[in-house]
């Protein structure tokens, strides 16, 4: 398994506020659902933050999300291990597959890949 990106999640109701900011630091928006923003480095696209009011079909919102090259195998070594899962495994409408994961800090992790 490996990881592809990882993406810093932040909590926030000021998403253009947000995008103008970054923006002054070369940040371009690459992705915007309504209640999530990311915003890209042109030069390093996989330098990445998001910001989030809330997680559409998740109960918390997560503080990283991790995109690894299969999700399948992420799962299945968190649940062997007995980390606790936060949100199931499952295929999102926007072409993720993903599951959320606590880690040792109690920091949520959003584990992802796509389709």
């Amino acid at each position: 398994m490996a990881v592809r990106r990882v993406v810093p999640n932040v909590q926030s109701e000021a998403v253009q506020e947000n995008r103008e900011f970054y923006g002054l630091l070369g940040f371009e928006e690459v992705m915007n659902h309504g209640w999530i923003m990311t915003l890209a480095s042109p030069s390093h696209p996989t330098a990445q933050v998001s910001f989030m009011a809330s997680d559409k079909t998740a109960p918390v919102t997560p503080d990283m999300s991790v995109e690894v090259d299969d999700v399948d195998a992420a799962y299945a070594v968190m649940r062997e291990r007995g980390a606790e899962i936060v949100h199931p495994l499952q295929d999102e409408e926007w072409g993720v597959r993903r599951f959320f994961v606590r880690d040792p800090s109690g920091r949520v992790v959003n584990v992802l890949g796509h389709h």
